[in-house]
């Protein structure tokens, strides 16, 4: 948190002292409690104007949005379009981020969401600031508005600019609340002057010199150090047994360990509070704990077949003519399937929380990616108002996803309420790789044919997600909810494939969770289109035809087009059919080029599109080794108007440097219990000496709406990588991760010969 944050005036100042002027939306009325359910988001959580702006007497700008900044840079982002609507520098704006007391709940930072859609009203906010205060100005004036303008925060008038009243000034001593107006008219691009131009990222001075901005260095007076011991069915969140396994600790199992003040036991929940952090560190692995067997997982190795045989409900999402019909007459058909494994998060610094329960009231500082969800669950986990409740949102370890952050402060939170002092939790590695969410796991079956003249004639798609929204660790060990599955409807994520098929019937297959696993960047549009395009890969090639020309032939909406032809160009690509020359190099490694297009939509079907993704990759494989070098990827992009081009760019680079990781190497490994990938060793990630070469084609529509950029150039890499090996080799692979074993072990099952040529 930079210094300037800590100086900005108190909410109860903004919203009743004198000398300001806001932009405000009234609240939703919080939901009355169940039955049965008493202090529970009660009537007494305060129903308070949710802020997009304030303006102070002496020119301080407050812009506020509900979202968080995951390392994505959005507080840059959202800073720039408040200084463009309010022509002032961007250095003048402040950036209220996250904490649920101070910003509109809009929801949690996920989806690619915050520029394209947050941003919207606190942008109408801004210009509608400006525009009453040179309605101020024109009675200060006595001059008609157009008479004026406004540079740098200051009304100006235009034919003697030495006239000029600063916006404060305005403001004087007196209070200025606007309604918001959704309906205010903003900017043009031709009126751009600090939008769409490439920025420094606002919050790194502060962090350059070391002042405190991560829950990790977060340190308050008397404050003690909590660790939890978890049940033995790691990574797992639904079932019976979750919550009543546990039998006996052993608490003389720890006795020689100085400094414990507690041991906190409720249900399945053990935490550990000592004076010192090493103490707590040592008792929690060295504390006996008794439990009840717990019932095995399926069969994690055949992820296929679990997938299959997990409770879903189909729900049909598009229907296009008669698909059994137009199968039935095809030509020629395909009938493939396509297994996504189960990633982690990964967050390179387990996650941190630290809580401080005293009077009967709460106060966190948290990682989370949702403070007004977690502030909702901690309300319910500790029996408390949600009033009562205040979540202090810093940063942390980058998740791009649910992990662990949420968990870890409600075990500070229940640690600090037994032994009465502030406590600060921190996840070892195991526990963070453990018990994190997962991204989920995914199968898909695919059914579509061709007709007599190579054309697309049928689509029959089917996705499974076996998900839920991965509830709060603590409300389900503690008991306070059940271990029933809960069924997320999340598979549905860029079902529809982008391509001109005549019939098509895609459908979901909402599937109960095997393991805990929630959203992770691309979410099912990840895998979905990983099925899509190499789906339509494997079209093109039994037409006879050239990937790249046969997508463009079955697609009739210009603007992916467009895009794919700029991307076409800057490769330089020459047509021709895959994987007509296969023949090793002078290295005895074979290459190949691929590519990929994919729209990421969001959101609940049918939902809406972020920004336009196409990339190409070329690649050698090593037949023997089964090892894959990728040597350059191309990704081309269309996120309309880019705020801050910088951003865009180190966004692009992220998608692909991780999904390439996720591609290639990252792969979840079970027991029987749960999950066993708990270090580095037993899951890798990619390393700087693997990035390949990575160019960048940015298509720049100012006059389009800003789409979202955090997740959609990670969809078209994983096909493109798998279209490039059929092209290397003549072989398809179905199945993610494409680790040198599995290279090896389906180029052999293949007969695939290395001295082809």
């Amino acid at each position: 948190m930079s210094k300037a944050l800590t100086k900005l005036p108190c909410r109860n100042h903004l919203l009743n002292g004198t000398g300001v002027l806001t932009v405000y939306r009234d609240p939703i009325p919080p939901k009355k409690p169940a039955p049965g359910q008493p202090g529970l988001r009660s009537d007494f959580v305060p129903i308070e104007p949710e802020l997009f702006i304030a303006i102070l007497t002496d020119n301080r700008i407050l812009a506020f949005n509900g979202h968080v900044d995951l390392g994505t840079g959005i507080r840059t982002s959202l800073t720039q379009i408040t200084a463009e609507e309010l022509d002032v520098n961007v250095s003048s704006v402040n950036m209220v981020l996250g904490d649920p007391r101070d910003v509109p709940n809009q929801g949690a930072t996920i989806a690619s969401a915050s520029i394209q859609i947050t941003a919207v009203p606190l942008r109408k906010a801004a210009a509608q600031a400006k525009q009453f205060l040179l309605s101020l100005a024109s009675e200060h004036f006595s001059l008609p508005i157009d008479a004026l303008e406004v540079t740098e925060g200051k009304i100006k008038v235009k034919q003697t600019p030495e006239r000029q009243i600063s916006y404060g000034e305005l403001i004087n001593e007196k209070r200025f609340d606007l309604l918001l107006d959704e309906s205010t008219e903003v900017k043009s691009s031709s009126e751009y002057r600090i939008v769409g131009r490439s920025a420094s990222r606002v919050d790194i001075p502060a962090k350059a010199v070391g002042n405190l901005a991560f829950v990790h260095d977060m340190r308050v007076q008397g404050m003690l150090h909590g660790k939890v011991v978890r049940p033995p069915y790691t990574g797992r969140d639904s079932g019976a047994f979750i919550g009543n396994s546990l039998i006996k600790i052993h608490t003389d199992s720890i006795s020689d360990i100085p400094g414990i003040v507690d041991i906190v036991v409720l249900g399945d929940f053990i935490g550990i509070v000592a004076e010192r952090e090493e103490n707590a560190v040592k008792a929690a692995q060295q504390l006996k704990v008794d439990w009840k067997p717990i019932p095995d997982l399926p069969d994690m190795k055949d992820l296929e077949t679990t997938m299959r045989t997990r409770p879903s409900k189909l729900r049909r999402l598009k229907q296009n003519g008669d698909t059994e019909k137009a199968l039935q007459d095809s030509a020629k058909t395909l009938n493939r399937s396509y297994i996504w494994a189960y990633n982690l998060h990964a967050s390179i610094g387990p996650s941190c929380g630290l809580a401080n329960y005293t009077d009967d009231t709460l106060k966190i500082w948290s990682g989370t990616q949702n403070p007004h969800s977690l502030r909702a669950d901690l309300s319910k986990l500790m029996d408390m108002d949600e009033a009562l409740i205040d979540v202090i949102r810093m940063e942390a370890s980058g998740c791009y996803g649910r992990n662990c952050a949420d968990d870890v402060c409600a075990d500070a939170a229940l640690l600090s309420r037994a032994v009465g002092y502030p406590v600060r939790v921190q996840l070892s590695r195991e526990q963070e790789h453990g018990w994190e969410p997962k991204g989920a796991a995914q199968l898909i079956d695919i059914s579509g044919g061709l007709n007599a003249e190579g054309g697309l004639s049928a689509y029959h798609f089917r996705t499974r997600y076996p998900s839920n929204d991965a509830p709060t660790l603590a409300l389900l060990l503690t008991g306070k909810i059940s271990g029933e599955d809960r069924v997320f409807e999340m598979g549905d994520r860029t079902a529809v494939p982008p391509y001109d098929y005549p019939a098509m019937d895609i459908a979901c297959h909402d599937t109960a969770p095997i393991v805990r696993s929630s959203w992770l960047r691309g979410v099912s549009a990840l895998p979905n289109s990983f099925a899509h395009e190499c789906f339509i890969d494997e079209l093109s090639n039994e037409a006879e035809a050239d990937p790249i020309q046969y997508r463009l032939k079955n697609m009739s909406d210009k603007r992916p087009k467009a895009l794919i032809e700029a991307l076409s160009k800057q490769y330089q690509w020459q047509p021709q059919v895959a994987a007509q020359n296969i023949k090793p190099n002078s290295n005895g490694r074979f290459e190949g080029r691929g590519f990929a297009y994919a729209h990421y939509v969001h959101s609940a079907f049918p939902g809406f599109g972020a920004a336009f993704a196409a990339c190409t990759i070329d690649l050698e494989v090593d037949s023997n080794s089964g090892e894959i070098l990728i040597k350059r990827v191309i990704i081309a992009q269309d996120a309309g108007l880019m705020v801050n081009p910088a951003g865009v760019r180190h966004q692009v680079h992220g998608n692909v440097i991780q999904a390439i990781s996720r591609c290639i190497k990252e792969n979840t490994e079970f027991s029987n219990q749960g999950v066993t990938s708990l270090e580095w060793g037993s899951y890798p990630i990619i390393n700087f000496t693997e990035l390949p070469e990575i160019e960048l084609v940015l298509i720049n529509r100012p006059d389009e709406p800003p789409l979202g950029v955090g997740e959609s150039t990670s969809l078209p890499i994983p096909p493109a990588i798998a279209n490039a090996l059929f092209d290397a080799t003549g072989v398809r692979f179905y199945e993610t991760p494409f680790t040198p074993d599995k290279v090896r072990s389906r180029l052999q099952s293949a007969n695939f010969s290395s001295g082809r040529g």
